[in-house]
């Protein structure tokens, strides 16, 4: 039977739109350590519009990403957007000159920050924001997110955006946002050898919830492993691919981003949405995780 194309489709709840499963993550096409411009900025539009001609309709970015130059590469590259294209963006970082992340979360900053991303991609309103929690490191962090949710409510009562989302969040804190606003998807760290938020995808699955795992194969340290690799070879696939594979096997609600900035990386990525597992190498990537990457 053959694959669905780009891993099938999902739609975000309570809203008209529906998407490819295999999705594009813009952050890579930021200059070194996400500051600055494209290294190659025509490689940077060329990567962009190949995955929208290959049917990716959802793209992940933000524009405390460079700052501000992923988002204008996406409008230089696809504005006018083509239907049924989503861009999803993220609320709350900010980068000063000495390139650290910041918070920006206070209700001015957002405002200003909502007010940069429509300036950058050329729109009038988002449709997805996600309020990103800056925690230590790459990890949630504890404590109530509910005044800056409360800010992009207002905001979206304003008509800025259209819907809202999370990242880097607690169920704690998932909850108390939807106490105040629907929540249409969460983007946390998720992977073979991460996994943390095993429970916290089926609870979300249970209520049609997407759920968008950053650094999917493993962000700025790449997975590595025996076992990933001795699949891959038995596949005939790289072993980037069969993560990406897994990660669409998971659950029905996950939506991927892989970002790069090679044409080659993207060819590979959108690849790995027509790689088919079976049970007995679902079984093997299982236990991966559990074997903490130590062989």
């Amino acid at each position: 039977m053959p694959q669905p194309k780009l891993g099938g489709e999902f739609t975000f709840p309570g809203t008209p739109f529906t998407v490819h499963r295999m999705g594009y993550g813009a952050m890579q096409l930021a200059g070194p350590g996400v500051y600055g411009p494209p290294k190659d900025p025509a490689a940077a539009l060329a990567v962009l519009r190949e995955a929208v001609a290959a049917g990716v309709d959802h793209i992940d970015t933000s524009d405390f990403y460079g700052p501000h130059h992923t988002n204008q590469a996406i409008k230089a590259a696809l504005h006018p957007y083509p239907k049924g294209l989503v861009i999803v963006t993220k609320l709350g970082g900010r980068r000063p000159p000495d390139q650290s992340w910041q918070r920006a979360i206070s209700p001015a900053e957002l405002t200003s920050a909502v007010h940069d991303n429509l300036r950058n991609l050329g729109l009038e309103a988002l449709d997805i924001a996600n309020y990103r929690v800056m925690g230590a490191g790459h990890g949630p962090e504890d404590g109530s997110i509910a005044e800056p949710v409360g800010v992009l409510a207002g905001l979206q009562r304003q008509g800025l955006i259209r819907h809202i989302g999370l990242s880097n969040v607690t169920a704690a804190q998932i909850a108390e946002a939807q106490s105040i606003a629907k929540i249409v998807c969460v983007q946390n760290q998720y992977n073979l050898a991460h996994r943390h938020d095993d429970a916290l995808i089926g609870d979300l699955a249970r209520q049609g919830i997407a759920y968008v795992p950053f650094f999917p194969l493993g962000g700025f340290t790449p997975l590595q492993s025996s076992t990933l690799s001795a699949v891959a070879r038995r596949l005939g696939a790289q072993p980037m691919q069969v993560a990406l594979a897994w990660l669409l096997r998971r659950a029905p609600n996950l939506l991927l981003i892989p970002g790069t900035s090679s044409l080659a990386h993207l060819r590979e990525n959108l690849a790995a949405a027509d790689l088919g597992l079976s049970p007995a190498d679902v079984g093997e990537l299982d236990g991966i995780a559990a074997g903490a990457f130590k062989g």
